[in-house]
């Protein structure tokens, strides 16, 4: 006999909240993260342009402000929407600046082969530059910075046997 909730409120824990181990689906993630890098990108190229064309600042350093801001943007709508049910920590930060460290550098080489190899716009490459940076730094937030799991304990799973239990 099941108990019919009339509330959510009545529902345990782990029904109410998805389970421990809900993960949404990657497609809405991916969305999510979207709609953020929609504001991101926007700020990112606000201050980019600005830097560029009103100050007059080094393309490659405009680009690289420009990025910092969005990035700290992203990671405070990421962390409390898009991946709003990751295991968070202390490390957390720290993980998230190392996927945009790596999405900046990426960033930076391709807005350089695509302005002086290719001789594209400065602002066309930076375009086309976001657009791979983008999946790359997705994947990478998914999969490490908002996990959705704690990591696996490195003596769990061991067998007693392993351990010289038996």
């Amino acid at each position: 006999m099941t108990r019919e909730l009339k509330d959510p409120g009545d529902a345990p824990e782990s029904v109410a909240a998805g389970g421990a181990h809900h993960r949404p689906h990657i497609g809405v993630q991916f969305i999510k993260f979207g709609i953020v890098g929609v504001s991101n990108t926007l700020l990112t190229f606000i201050v980019y342009t600005l830097l560029l064309k009103v100050f007059g600042v080094w393309y490659l350093a405009a680009s690289a402000i420009g990025f910092v801001v969005g990035a700290t943007n992203g990671f405070l709508l990421n962390r409390r929407w898009t991946f709003a049910g990751h295991v968070g920590d202390a490390l957390t930060p720290v993980r998230w600046a190392v996927v945009q460290g790596c999405g900046l550098a990426i960033n930076e080489g391709l807005l350089f082969v695509f302005v002086h190899d290719a001789r594209l716009d400065k602002l066309l490459a930076q375009v086309f530059a976001t657009a791979v940076v983008t999946v790359t730094t997705f994947l990478a937030n998914r999969a490490w910075t908002f996990r959705m799991r704690p990591p696996d304990h490195p003596l769990r799973g061991r067998s007693p046997a392993a351990d010289g239990e038996m």
